[in-house]
This record gives structure tokens, sequence and C-alpha cells, in this order.
């Protein structure tokens, strides 16, 4: 899940794909206090409408995680746990049967129905319904179909409702993390009203989930959301407190600001200027531990002077510029790892010794002469710039890293930055940005593949920069092919030795969960992904 702070997010999952920066607009005016009220949290303005079926940011992503219940979630370790499902069953990793347990209800009491996933996980892989999520459904018999322009078929072959609990899923080939991926957002059921009018539900959304808006028009664009427990969940992630306010802040730095003073409860992500001081001001409320995210920053295959046999070079040279470990300890005082690879070192089958990560050291000398090495071939024109988002914490890096480039390659190189998250994404994913631009993920289930497929594989949901190499894909297929854990792990560290010699996006380093919260709340737990647990929290 993309991310709009330093990661995300993720995703779908997400993607996801995720990231968590401060949002555009204020907040701080109905803060920490008695135990009746609202807990509040950092929060950055959604992309799109909360719809589970076209959100792969984390801004969304947060919101949509506690509006609505999927089959399963994850726990703070990342194990997968039942939520709606009662079971999930195969015996082949192709074919599988899943049961939801009756009983549940939407929040406008109407229930939740197996006909409400299958119809909801066709509306996303629609061609024509241009959902962001739909790559997710790429492994469901059918897909083919309806992602064909013009579709051949409406519906998904591999989807088949049972009865009112139980439907059926065939995949074109076995999946075995299949079931691990049925946590994360892009597989949530929608209600039969949605379909009324998709953008109107998107603004008010009924969901099933441990919280439901606060009222219509809860969601205060650029300023706040609000919710409330829903009374018709009875799952396991209950709400634990009176409701949550996600505040959209200007900055990280107000944010922090707030956090101290006692007006925030819960910040998940701390601004540059308090990574040195975030530990000792808060004590045992501090948190500084691994997560399942990834930064870096991707150079769109469409960029001019970047593409061919010059721009493969100039890749290299870009990357090898590039003083990891002195901008982690330096600027962001050990709370980054210097990135080996394209995922996390959290998640299993991680391996810091993959083929071509030799490309990721420190080495200026050579990062020149491969430089003039493709200006030899085509010479190169105009400032190579990073795009980011203003209302996170980028600009030091970012300014670290453009420096760095202009130092060892004696080019332009200037960091560009956008208002806000949402304006950066726009441009993304409209393919109208001309500049390489910053492209965090922030897991959005526990395992390689979800970093690899959703942002590098040919036409995944956040392949922003129009990668494609059939050999990667390939072994993508395959690595999911088993369901042996670590046969997959190493099929898919094998196509990253891919990644390293195209270099579609430049890895830069692995952020642990720089959080807090303050001394207004009590059972605050952060996740494998970096996100707290809202549900659990309470006040003081």
């Amino acid at each position: 899940m993309l991310g709009g702070l330093g990661v995300a997010s993720v995703a779908a999952l997400a993607a996801c794909g995720s990231d968590d920066d401060g949002g555009t607009g204020e907040g701080g005016e109905n803060g920490g206090g008695a135990a009746g009220e609202a807990i509040t949290a950092n929060g950055t303005e959604p992309e799109n409408p909360l719809l589970p079926s076209n959100t792969n940011e984390v801004g969304g992503g947060r919101i949509i995680q506690n509006v609505y219940a999927g089959l399963c979630y994850y726990e703070a370790d990342g194990s997968v746990q039942n939520d709606l499902a009662e079971s999930i069953e195969t015996t082949d990793a192709q074919n599988y049967t899943i049961r939801i347990r009756s009983g549940q209800t939407w929040s406008d009491g109407t229930p939740v129905t197996a006909q409400d996933f299958v119809d909801a996980w066709n509306y996303t892989a629609l061609l024509t319904n241009d959902q962001l999520q739909a790559y997710f459904f790429s492994p469901i018999q059918g897909y083919d179909e309806v992602q064909a322009d013009p579709p051949t078929a409406e519906t998904m072959s591999g989807l088949a409702v049972v009865d009112e609990t139980t439907f059926t899923v065939a995949l074109s080939e076995p999946e075995g993390d299949f079931p691990l991926r049925l946590g994360y957002s892009a597989y949530y059921p929608l209600p039969p009203s949605a379909y009324d009018d998709m953008a109107a539900f998107g603004e008010n959304p009924v969901g099933n989930g441990p919280y439901k808006l606060a009222q219509e028009g809860a969601w205060q664009h650029n300023v706040r959301i609000d919710l409330v427990p829903n009374d018709t969940y009875d799952g396991p992630r209950a709400a634990q407190n009176s409701g949550l306010a996600f505040v959209f802040y200007e900055s990280q730095d107000a944010a922090y600001a707030d956090l101290n003073s006692g007006n925030l409860d819960i910040l998940d992500q701390m601004p540059d200027s308090a990574l040195t001081v975030f530990e000792s001001d808060l004590g045992d409320r501090a948190v500084n531990q691994p997560a399942a995210i990834f930064q870096a920053f991707t150079i769109p295959q469409y960029m001019p002077g970047m593409t061919g046999e010059a721009g493969q070079l100039r890749r290299r040279a870009i990357s090898l510029a590039i003083d990891r470990e002195t901008i982690c300890e330096q600027l962001f005082s050990g709370t980054r790892t210097p990135a080996r690879e394209y995922t996390s070192p959290v998640i299993n089958g991680y391996s810091d010794a993959i083929e071509g990560n030799e490309v990721l050291d420190y080495d200026p000398d050579q990062a020149a002469q491969l430089w003039q090495q493709a200006e030899a071939i085509e010479p190169y024109t105009g400032s190579f710039d990073i795009a980011y988002n203003a209302d996170g914490p980028h600009q030091g890096w970012v300014d670290a890293v453009t420096a760095g480039l202009r130092q060892t390659l004696g080019i332009q190189s200037e960091g560009r930055p956008y208002a806000t998250f949402a304006q950066l994404r726009s441009e993304v994913n409209a393919r109208s940005i001309q500049t390489a631009f910053r492209s965090g993920w922030q897991a959005d289930y526990p395992s390689l593949y979800n970093f690899l497929g959703p942002n590098y594989g040919t036409g995944g949901s956040s392949n922003d920069g129009d990668y494609s190499n059939p050999e990667f894909d390939a072994l993508l297929v395959q690595g999911g092919s088993t369901t042996d854990v670590d046969e997959a792990a190493a099929t898919w560290n094998q196509a990253q030795t891919i990644l390293f010699q195209d270099l579609p996006a430049i890895a830069l380093w692995y952020q642990n969960v720089s959080a807090g919260s303050a001394d207004t709340v009590e059972n605050v737990e952060f996740g494998w992904d970096s996100q707290p647990l809202y549900y659990e929290v309470t006040k003081a």
C-alpha cells in the first residue's frame, strides 16, 4: 500500500501497497481528555472516496481498515486470524471454499452475505469500473476476460456463490499464499446499497467493521474524519474506546507539538525534527521498532534519458551515488536501515545477499564513470528531479539525495515538492508526472510477493513507473505456485536479481515505526505494518 508518509501502505495492499504523513488541514481542537472522548490520531486526506476497491494509499487505508471488516485480519505480529470467515479450505492451493459466519450485518442492519464478497470482488476486477485494486484479483479464473478491453465478461468465472454464507474461488494457478492475502482491504465486501451511487457511497460508506462514520458528513475534507463504534460488529476487533478521530495535519511537526501537549493521542510517524529527541521526550510512550516499510523513488519507464542502454547506465550511476548509510544515521538518527533489496527484513524469506545488490553500495567513483559512459551514448538534458509530498517528512532526504547526485555526477538535480500526497498521487496515477518520484511501500499482507507483484509486476496495481519484464513476471508466478514457503521465497528473491539489473526504482532504506502516544491513552500497540491497532486503544 502506498503511503502518504515516509513509506505506503502498502499495498492494495496496494496494494497495497501505503507510509503515513501528515495530511492537509489543521487539528488539535478536540484532543485527548476524559474517558468518554474519542481517540485522536494523525491522518492524511484520502486520495479517493472510502471504497476498499479504489484505495491503495495509507491515508484512506487506515480509515477503511476500521470501517470495514474482511474475511481475515492481521495481529500485531503479522499472523492471520479469521474475522468474518468461519473457514477457508483448500486441498490443492488452487480451489478454495470460503464460509463466513452467519448473523453478520452491515451498520445499517442489512445482512453480510457471501454474495456481498463475490459482487465486490467482481466490481473491483471489471476493467470498465477502473478500480485501483483490480490487480489483486488477477489470480482468479476469468480475470483476463473482465480485464479485456473491452471486457468479454462482466464477472469472473472463478467465483461462485454456494449459499448465503458460502462461496468458492478457483484460481488460474495454485497460489500458496492466497489465504494470507485475504486480510487486505482489497478483499473486503461491499453492501448492495453501494452500487446505487458508488461515489456518493464512498463519501458516507455503510461499513461492517468495528467503527462507522459518526454521522453523514463526518468526513470533513482536508480537516478530519470522525468514527464511532459500530454496534452491529461482533468480531474479534471490537472497539475498546468511544471512537476515533483522524486529524489531517499540515505538517508532522504540528502533529508532534499536539502530541506533546496532549491534544493528540497517537502519532504514527515522527517528523525529521523530532527523530533525535522523541524517545527522550516520550519515554516509554515512544516506539522505535522494525516494520514492513520500504522506501524508494521510482524512475518512470517513459522518462526521457532513462531508457535503453544509456538509461540503464544512468540508473546504476544514480543508485551508486547515494550514501544511504550516512543519510540513515545523520538525517534519520538510526530510525532507518539502508536497503539491501526490495522488500523488508521483517518479512519471512528476506535475504540481504541477493545477486546484484552491490548497486546499493555507495561508490561515487564508479557512479561518475557510469554516467559518463551514458553521456557518450546519449547526452542527458535538463535536471534530474525527485518529486515528493511536502505534507510528509521527505524534504530532508530528498535534499540529501539530490545534493549527492549534483556533487557526484555533476548534473542538475533538485527536489520537486507537491503540497499534498493526494496532489502527487493524482499526477502519478495520470502518468502526467515527468520526473522521478518517491514511492514508499507499506505492506498490505506479510509476504515478499506483496512488495514485488503490485509494484513491479506487469500491470501491477501500484506499478506507477510502468515497468514490465516477462522474466520477472514468470518468476513471480512460479513463486506463487508452491505452498512451500522457503521455495517461494527463494524464487521471489531470484526475481529480485532482475530488479537489480533493470532498476525500475532506486531502493533507499527500510523504515522503523518511529511513533508515540500521549499520556492521555493506554494499550497502544503498533503492528508489523507500522499501524496502531486503533481498536485496542483506551483513554487513560
